[in-house]
């Protein structure tokens, strides 16, 4: 990279111009904040999310005006058994009198008694749309509280779809707030172990979180173009803290080394700028190019996770190339102060690359059996992956410790009319008698039930018929059902109806149809990000040799991924180390998006030891000394960084929501692999074995006798 690039100037005049730099940075991340609290965030609608033939079924009931009204459901129990009637009749009562009080209400129904005697009901109507529901869903629930609070031997809670949303979003809420409040601390803790200071330990922790609130504040204006699915906060979370630390890591470190060389404060800043600067940059390019591929998926949820998290990426990079060279080049060598004397001695001693040094020396000196361990290793860890089953998930997946799924999993348990529902909608001439006819038989196959109330709706030419499955709420019991709705009921019913359009949807053919989506879409993301990760190593490094091994290496790491996570969550042995239910599957739109960032957090760290191998191979080393060189001078900050990472994504481990827990494993056990098996072993053995051939076409200086017999030496 030449000593006159963007980055060499960028950097040149922020550590000329420091209070300038840091001042503008400050305006940056305040400006963004503002965003934050004066735009309101826009979240994606029920009709975003339309796919398959549900998305169909959706669209006609919508077109015909055949949309259920909103609706919440109160459920009465008694803990200590059989419901007490003559209580349940007075808080119903009491309840009916409260809920049609209130304004979003439109109408409360009679209660209902649950057959085995131990539950009852009260339907509540609501006013408006799905929407207005949820903005006014708290009313209802307070005054469900109010209730409960007369009558402390009866069980009262209150779910639907509107309570139930709000449950969740203070879930993802609760779990951000945990891995904001355990990030930090964890995070800084690890930087002070890198570099036994105080304030170099700061900074890029700092700056990190720094990038994650202007980020946030950046996304708000943009959800009005990309809406948030619900995910955006801990994804940003989760990613800006990686790669911001990452970044200022790479940075700082480099600036450091090229200090003790002997360099002043600000022409270590230039030699950081143009080295280490240039790989942040190249680094950044590649998970925002990674992250680009969700756009392919047509998802609006993915399509919103793309965004905040190339919004988060390119504030890290810009902080990174301004703010971070002011903060040197002010600091000089205070960035060392206050030492931490125990670690920072023991830093010294131990010296850069010091174990990296010992550990990379039998690589170099027997690559071909290092390869073949190593690979042999990676592939044990990736061969569960080919047994990975994936489904969207739904009540089963959730937390039980958010009240509202307990409440819905009781409310089902006693009322099966109140399952899983499919809604047959169908458009065309003498349509109703159809769906009589297949109501009659889906209650004949005993698999289904009809809900109380009219059974077929009709407007105009299209009418919708709802049947409730009586079997329990778990995947395969909602596939089985859905696939003889669609493959045999219907069909049946409608044999004789010419001319006549039909789709089943409802809430499990939405989960359904959404992760078949996903993984129609897959192929042509995988296609999208490879292709264009590859080209864009080609173009760094000028060798098609290095791009294809880089291809190779990633694919390698995701294949990790995929296989701990099939490992973890598909069996129940993990279970009591990280509080969770198997479920027996991975969510359906966790594979596709653990593929995405991990291609470009592995270009991460890749792209900087190469470049320190590059280096070493331009001042005229051979190449295996160049890996030798190259891989001692950067493991310990690939090392540090893969740290970083994997403590933070651990954190996700631990939070309630199992997507959360599902992203954090995948993502930490990958790093983990990637940073040690794959960059430290895998990586090296190859570039050894491939020699200068690695680095064709680009001429290379011709090594010199000495350099080759330090390689002996090793």
């Amino acid at each position: 990279m030449s000593r006159g690039s963007v980055t060499v100037r960028a950097a040149r005049w922020s550590a000329t111009h420091p209070w300038r730099a840091i001042g503008l940075w400050l305006i940056l991340v305040a400006v963004a904040v503002g965003l934050s609290v004066m735009v309101p965030k826009q979240t994606t609608k029920a009709a975003d999310t339309w796919v398959g033939q549900s998305g169909q079924a959706a669209e006609l009931i919508h077109q015909a005006g055949l949309d259920g009204k909103p609706s919440e459901t109160v459920l009465v129990t008694d803990p200590d058994g059989p419901l007490n009637r003559a209580e349940a009749t007075t808080a119903l009562a009491q309840l009916k009198q409260k809920m049609t009080a209130l304004d979003p209400v439109a109408g409360v129904g009679e209660p209902v008694w649950a057959e085995n005697g131990k539950a009852a009901l009260l339907p509540i109507e609501l006013k408006g749309s799905a929407d207005d529901a949820a903005d006014n869903v708290e009313k209802l629930v307070a005054a469900t509280a109010d209730v409960q609070k007369g009558h402390q031997s009866l069980t009262i809670q209150q779910t639907g779809a509107a309570s139930l949303d709000a449950g969740i979003w203070k879930q993802v809420g609760n779990d951000l707030a945990k891995a904001e409040k355990l990030s930090l601390p964890i995070t800084f803790a690890l930087m002070l172990l890198v570099f036994g200071a105080l304030i170099a330990a700061g900074i890029p922790v700092l700056l990190a979180f720094s990038a994650v609130g202007a980020a946030l504040g950046f996304y708000a204006p943009l959800s009005y173009l990309f809406p948030d699915g619900g995910s955006v906060a801990n994804v940003v979370l989760l990613i800006g803290m990686a790669v911001g630390v990452d970044y200022s890591l790479f940075y700082l470190k480099r600036e450091r080394e090229e200090r003790r060389r002997g360099h002043g404060t600000v022409d270590a800043v230039e030699i950081a700028a143009a080295t280490s600067g240039h790989s942040v940059v190249v680094s950044g390019l590649a998970v925002i190019v990674s992250m680009a591929g969700l756009y392919v998926a047509q998802d609006p949820v993915f399509s919103s996770m793309a965004t905040a998290t190339i919004v988060v990426v390119a504030v890290a990079v810009l902080g990174s190339l301004t703010v971070l060279p002011a903060l040197l080049a002010k600091l000089g060598h205070r960035v060392d102060r206050p030492r931490v004397p125990l670690i920072w001695r023991l830093n010294r001693r131990i010296g850069p690359g010091g174990i990296s040094r010992r550990l990379v020396a039998p690589v170099l000196r027997f690559p071909k059996l290092a390869l073949l361990i190593s690979a042999v290793a990676v592939v044990a860890l990736a061969v569960p992956a080919l047994g990975m089953k994936t489904d969207p998930g739904g009540l089963n997946t959730l937390p039980s410790s958010i009240p509202e799924v307990k409440t819905m999993q009781q409310l089902q348990a006693n009322f099966p009319s109140e399952g899983m529902a499919y809604d047959v909608v169908a458009k065309g001439d003498a349509t109703v008698p159809a769906l009589e006819q297949l109501q009659r038989s889906a209650v004949a196959s005993k698999q289904f039930v009809v809900p109380p109330g009219q059974a077929v709706r009709t407007a105009g030419d299209t009418s919708v018929l709802t049947l409730v499955s009586v079997l329990p709420d778990t995947s395969d019991d909602a596939k089985v059902a859905l696939n003889q709705l669609r493959n045999e009921l219907v069909p049946a019913a409608f044999a004789e109806v010419p001319g006549a359009t039909w789709a089943v949807g409802g809430e499990t053919a939405s989960g359904v149809d959404y992760g078949q989506n996903q993984r129609d879409k897959l192929p042509y993301v995988i296609a999208f990000v490879l292709g264009l990760t590859l080209l864009m190593m080609l173009f760094t490094f000028r060798s098609p040799a290095i791009a294809l091994v880089t291809t190779l290496l990633n694919l390698a790491s995701v294949a990790v991924c995929f296989g701990a996570l099939s490992l973890v969550f598909q069996h129940t042995w993990a279970e009591g180390l990280l509080d969770f239910t198997s479920p027996g599957f991975v969510i359906s739109w966790i594979p596709l998006f653990l593929f995405v960032i991990l291609i470009g957090l592995s270009m991460d760290y890749h792209v900087f030891v190469l470049g320190r191998i590059r280096e070493a191979v331009q001042d005229g080393l051979a190449p295996a000394e160049a890996v030798r060189r190259g891989i001692t001078e950067s493991a310990g900050v690939v090392t540090s960084a893969a740290a970083v990472m994997v403590s933070v994504f651990a954190l996700f481990a631990t939070l309630g929501m199992i997507e959360m827990k599902q992203m954090g494993i995948g993502l930490a056990v990958a790093v983990l692999v990637d940073a040690t098996l794959v960059r430290i072993v895998m990586l090296p053995a190859i570039l050894v074995l491939l020699g200068r051939r690695a680095w064709w076409p680009n001429k290379l200086p011709e090594a010199t006798r000495t350099e080759e017999r330090e390689l002996v030496a090793v």
